[in-house]
């Protein structure tokens, strides 16, 4: 199996180049949308014990959730602790269904990593 990642800052092209691989039958994780999906159930209650007033109606409201992260590292530390894992376990169940249905070229999509150390 090939295994492609794209990643990149905002507005690099990331989502256009996923549908690109989309559109010729290649299968994509897109963490983009993940998180999405994280904050709109399985991790909502965890960051809202974190932070809380960040969900509304018991999703995350990303603008509340900013106010809280944005030039706060710690804070991102703690968010990045909740998401992240869930993010990784969604990856790693993508990779082995394209394993077990013998998928070629998988590709994921995440954001720029930066090096935190």
């Amino acid at each position: 199996m090939i295994l492609l990642g794209l990643t990149g800052s905002i507005g690099m092209g990331k989502s256009t180049t996923a549908d690109m691989f989309r559109a010729e039958g290649i299968p994509v994780y897109d963490s983009d949308r993940v998180v999405h999906d994280i904050y709109n159930g399985p991790a909502a209650m965890e960051i809202e014990r974190a932070f809380p007033g960040a969900t509304a109606g018991g999703v995350v409201d990303r603008n509340r959730l900013a106010a809280f992260v944005l030039n706060n590292p710690e804070a991102m530390k703690r968010l990045e602790a909740i998401v992240h894992p869930l993010v990784w376990e969604g990856r790693r169940s993508f990779l082995e269904e394209q394993r077990v249905e013998k998928r070629k070229s998988p590709s994921w999509t995440f954001p720029s990593y930066r090096d935190r150390r």
